[in-house]
């Protein structure tokens, strides 16, 4: 009898715990990039009985620390390939739940209007970050300003250059650093969601797109694995998805230079 009413009171405890995981705030981490539209998904779930607090942090590696650290339950910034890296790079113990959207990355200058133009020892300012330098160093490829080793892909570093005809100097920057450095280098990687945020300069104004041609630079919803089945987290999920007001809310703050993920 003593076994059977402690197996009750244990069973008791874990749906007591259980009710109170599912009213608990589901806590999101993002950054200013991706805020604007998280926010309106935050208000529609809000309208929906699902209450989720929106954290901004302001770097690309504190949402991963706090994810892996339970501080927050889900982040939404970062592409596979970035999630892979920082993975290797710290031992996160963290997997992709659900896509987002694509983000186009572009080549902006202030001084010139082709790449013809752009003088030798031009100034290129691209992200310092192993992945989104590759990025950078692929828009470069693509605009024939350098050849880059056979399938090097996002991988690709300075290494892996083989011709720079115009001896261009790359210049690597944190990512948030990219949107001023355009008043002071000849070329520069640019984010339009970034760019949008300055409003220092028109984010369709790149030279050149990268296109919408690379699934892997999707942004993904991230979790720690024990969090697959949460059910707040496929709600709001869903609402960023699937709901009208937020597809306008991406439409509005994203324009043209975005494709929804879950899409493709």
């Amino acid at each position: 009898m003593r076994s059977a009413i402690t197996r009750l009171t244990f069973t008791t405890l874990l749906l007591a715990s259980a009710f109170a995981f599912a009213d608990a705030p589901l806590k999101l981490g993002s950054t200013a990039a991706f805020a604007q539209p998280l926010e309106v998904a935050v208000a529609e779930a809000k309208k929906q009985g699902l209450e989720v607090e929106l954290i901004e942090f302001n770097d690309w590696i504190a949402p991963n620390v706090s994810l892996a650290n339970g501080d927050i339950d889900v982040n939404y910034f970062q592409h596979i390939p970035f999630l892979e890296n920082a993975k290797a790079a710290a031992g996160f113990d963290l997997v992709p739940y659900a896509p987002g959207v694509i983000n186009n990355v572009g080549l902006y200058s202030k001084k010139y209007k082709s790449f013809d133009e752009l003088p030798e020892g031009a100034r290129v300012a691209i992200a310092n970050d192993p992945i989104n330098s590759g990025r950078g160093l692929q828009l470069l490829a693509k605009a024939g300003l350098i050849t880059l080793k056979p399938g090097v892909g996002y991988k690709a570093t300075e290494d892996d250059i083989l011709t720079n005809p115009k001896h261009i100097n790359i210049i690597q920057l944190e990512a948030v650093q990219l949107v001023p450095a355009y008043d002071d280098v000849d070329l520069v990687q640019g984010y339009p969601a970034y760019i949008r945020q300055s409003k220092l300069f028109d984010a369709t104004s790149a030279l050149l797109f990268d296109g919408l041609d690379h699934p892997e630079y999707v942004i993904q919803f991230v979790i720690q694995p024990k969090s697959r089945d949460d059910a707040r987290l496929k709600k709001f999920v869903d609402i960023y998805q699937h709901s009208p007001v937020v597809r306008a809310a991406l439409d509005e703050y994203l324009g043209t230079l975005y494709q929804a993920g879950w899409e493709r």
